[in-house]
């Protein structure tokens, strides 16, 4: 018979003695990161990552674009996105322990900037937005007018654009399998135990989560669960307004001809229609992506068997070509789905205590933007687990009490 350990504490709560002190629902980006950097601050926690398919093959992140920008509405997702960028560079090899050099090679990370383009009667909100990035820090974002745009960038098109604005370091792309490849090695080697099983639902006892109840029918016995499920989410607490929804991702090849196209690590550039492209690492390729116009169904993972090819022609190619004129030519190399968790209330995350359960922690809703914000929710929340509250980027604004009082917190720059 095993012996069971004593009662831990966490903050101000008390865990049951069970066999996994902390089981993190979810082990994609945000769920890895909760999870490393939990057992990072406390290496006497038996933490267990509960990941539906340890391949990842419908995974959100590693079917993303792979974005990191400063450029947000919310003050907390400006912080966020600050520390992701150091994370990235510098915090994930040091939080555990992992040669720089490798993770370098594996996350790819390339300072390339996000360029966002506003029509002249969005200019005045893009100041708007700008002046909150800086004030959370973000000074190295600088609105640029037509004339500027047309001579940093002369692959450019300023036609119908009244004002830029562009990151000059922070921002840019990387490789999104390569950070959930990093941060699931640094959580295993930190001791972090991984096992495959799909959560179905949680035994709520008197306001405390007992068990998390798997699909097979086990079963297993917690002091404290983290929904990190992403897309999912809403599966384990169906008071969650998260929707999976699915977007689309064009891999794209401009030939060379007489019009300057431009060059292979090109900031990712959002347009004043709402479409996006950025370099792909080698001349004359690309890839982009858009919002679906008119419905955006909830989808599930069958649904990304197929892609929308008419987006492309009809929506993200016109775009693209009036924003880029060299973008007359261009050829599709590839081209995939993923699932996007969409946040219904306000296109942000719900980070916090669930006030049904005392030891049930929500991280997820991230609207687009999990891949970028994971390393900072994941500080944020080992933060809120271990000492009761958050010690570096305060996330309340984010709690699960304004979806309870229907008080959205809306981000405008969803894309």
């Amino acid at each position: 018979m095993k012996m069971r350990r004593a009662t831990a504490v966490i903050g101000r709560r008390t865990l049951s003695t069970t066999s996994h002190d902390v089981v993190v629902c979810g082990g994609g980006v945000v769920g890895s990161s909760v999870a490393l950097h939990l057992r990072a601050r406390r290496p006497d926690l038996r933490v267990t990552v509960l990941e539906r398919d340890q391949t990842y093959a419908a995974a959100s992140a590693p079917l993303s674009a792979g974005g990191i920008r400063q450029q947000f509405t919310t003050p907390a997702n400006v912080q966020l996105s600050c520390y992701g960028a150091h994370f990235l560079r510098e915090g994930l090899a040091l939080l555990s322990g992992q040669d720089p050099r490798e993770v370098q090679d594996r996350i790819q990370f390339r300072e390339a900037g996000y360029l966002t383009l506003a029509s002249e009667n969005g200019a005045a909100a893009l100041r708007e937005n700008v002046a909150i990035q800086h004030a959370g820090g973000a000074d190295w974002i600088d609105l640029l007018d037509p004339t500027q745009l047309r001579r940093e960038f002369p692959w450019l098109s300023v036609d119908g654009v009244g004002l830029g604005a562009f990151g000059r370091k922070n921002e840019g792309y990387f490789d999104p399998w390569g950070l959930l490849d990093a941060l699931r090695r640094g959580a295993k080697a930190l001791g972090v135990q991984y096992m495959s099983g799909e959560a179905a639902s949680l035994q709520v006892d008197a306001g405390r989560v007992t068990s998390v109840l798997l699909k097979d029918g086990s079963f297993l016995s917690c002091g404290l669960v983290v929904n990190a499920c992403g897309a999912h989410a809403s599966v384990l607490t169906p008071s969650l307004p998260i929707a999976p929804r699915k977007r689309c991702i064009f891999a794209i090849s401009c030939p060379e001809g007489d019009l300057v196209r431009p060059p292979g690590d090109a900031p990712l550039v959002v347009d004043v229609s709402g479409c996006y492209f950025r370099g792909d690492g080698s001349s004359g390729r690309y890839l982009c992506g858009a919002s679906p116009k008119g419905a955006d169904p909830d989808c599930d993972v069958d649904a990304l068997d197929t892609v929308d090819h008419s987006l492309f022609e009809e929506v993200i190619w016109p775009a693209l070509y009036e924003r880029v004129p060299a973008f007359e030519s261009l050829r599709v190399e590839s081209s995939w789905a993923g699932l996007y968790e969409f946040c219904t209330l306000d296109q942000n995350a719900v980070v916090g205590w669930h006030p049904d359960a005392s030891n049930l922690v929500v991280a997820a809703g991230f609207s687009g933007h999990g891949l970028q914000h994971a390393p900072g929710v994941g500080r944020a929340v080992a933060e809120l687990i271990d000492s009761g509250g958050y010690e570096s980027i305060d996330l309340a604004c984010l709690d699960y009490g304004r979806v309870v009082s229907n008080e959205p917190l809306f981000e405008a720059n969803v894309w």
